[in-house]
């Protein structure tokens, strides 16, 4: 597994970096339905009725949930140093450009740690255009993969959430970007840029990825 270290702009990566983005909308949104299960809970239990305190009760339940949640989300998904740090660095290359957005194609190993052999796929993931730059289809974007499970004892071989995260969403340092460029071998770009036609088919497909057969890999991966 190969990985790519450097020195994390926190407070950039903050404003950019759509993941954290996610991550923060997502601890919003349980914390917003949180205060709205505590306060249905608080009205139905001064009704004082029992299916009122028994409702009230439950809504309680789940704003305590939904606190769990918010507090839960940054734990599991770690600091955006962490996230960098213990992810496999992987190539990924613009292969649509859309009105507001654009979409990267990856090559990413998603067999779990243990497995017998690497179990390559093609993902996609679709992100907005970086302020200010202008990007073209085929353009190289390293990143690194986040992986993760649904279900948090998942006995699967492979990874159930499988995405790209680029590089460039933790540093504006162009000498940075051109580092991780130059660690992913060369193939490896060659490759996705190969495959760039069946991005729209990998991007409506489940999970947004196309596992790859051994014969289609480079030899330099088989």
């Amino acid at each position: 597994m190969r990985h790519f270290e450097f020195t994390v702009d926190r407070p950039y990566a903050k404003s950019v970096n759509q993941t954290w983005a996610d991550m923060r909308r997502l601890q919003v949104a349980a914390i917003i339905v949180g205060l709205v299960f505590a306060a249905a809970a608080v009205g139905l239990i001064l009704l004082a009725e029992p299916w009122t305190i028994v409702l009230g009760v439950l809504s309680a339940i789940a704003a305590l949930a939904s606190v769990w949640v918010a507090l839960w989300v940054p734990r599991k998904v770690g600091s955006i140093e962490d996230l960098y740090a213990k992810s496999p660095l992987v190539p990924a290359v613009v292969s649509e450009i859309h009105p507001r957005a654009m979409t990267l194609l990856s090559l990413i190993d998603i067999a779990k740690p243990g497995t017998r052999a690497p179990l390559y796929a093609l993902v996609t993931r679709n992100v907005p255009v970086p302020a200010g730059r202008k990007r073209s289809v085929g353009d190289k974007v390293p990143s690194v993969a986040l992986l993760s499970d649904r279900r948090t004892h998942s006995e699967a071989d492979a990874w159930e959430m499988v995405s790209p995260m680029p590089i460039e969403w933790g540093t504006r340092d162009a000498a940075v970007h051109s580092r991780a460029t130059s660690a992913i071998d060369q193939v490896e770009w060659d490759f996705l840029r190969s495959r760039i036609a069946e991005s729209k088919q990998i991007r409506t497909s489940p999970d947004q990825r196309v596992i790859l057969s051994e014969r289609e890999l480079p030899e330099n991966l088989r």
